[in-house]
């Protein structure tokens, strides 16, 4: 099944990736990827869809699934380094990764992150990801032919 990344959260002070459910009164129900455990985050915690989260490059910025995908070519079937590997060792992925990255803008905490949001996706998910254009169908009802 294909991973859509505008319904996989990443939640501020909270470790690991979050589905979203449902819509709730008091903010949004999410189940974590990991556990696959409910709860309820309120309108006051900082989520992010990983669908917003972009890389700087020298050229600009490039959307976070296009990174996932030429990790995935570098890394093939392995995992990917772990958050706490050395710094060297995770700069020399993202630079065969994603040669162009900003060196002055994405720093070793960001290519953590990536790392252990590419490990979550990989074991929980998948990388196999939705395209914008399927993500919309999928949520808009067919149109009915007379």
């Amino acid at each position: 099944m294909k991973t859509d990344l505008s319904k996989i959260l990443s939640v501020s002070g909270q470790s690991g990736l979050f589905q979203y459910v449902a819509q709730a009164r008091s903010g949004a129900i999410v189940e974590a990827l990991a556990d696959r455990k409910r709860a309820c985050f309120g309108m006051n915690s900082r989520m992010t869809t990983l669908a917003d989260i972009s890389i700087y490059t020298d050229e600009g910025e490039v959307k976070l699934k296009d990174v996932l995908l030429k990790m995935k070519e570098v890394l093939g079937d392995n995992d990917a380094p772990s958050s706490k590997s050395s710094p060297d060792q995770l700069k020399s992925l993202f630079a065969e990764a994603l040669p162009d990255y900003d060196r002055d803008r994405f720093y070793v905490s960001h290519m953590k992150k990536v790392v252990e949001w590419y490990n979550a996706l990989k074991h929980y998910a998948s990388l196999d990801f939705v395209e914008e254009g399927d993500a919309a169908a999928e949520t808009e009802p067919e149109e009915v032919k007379e």
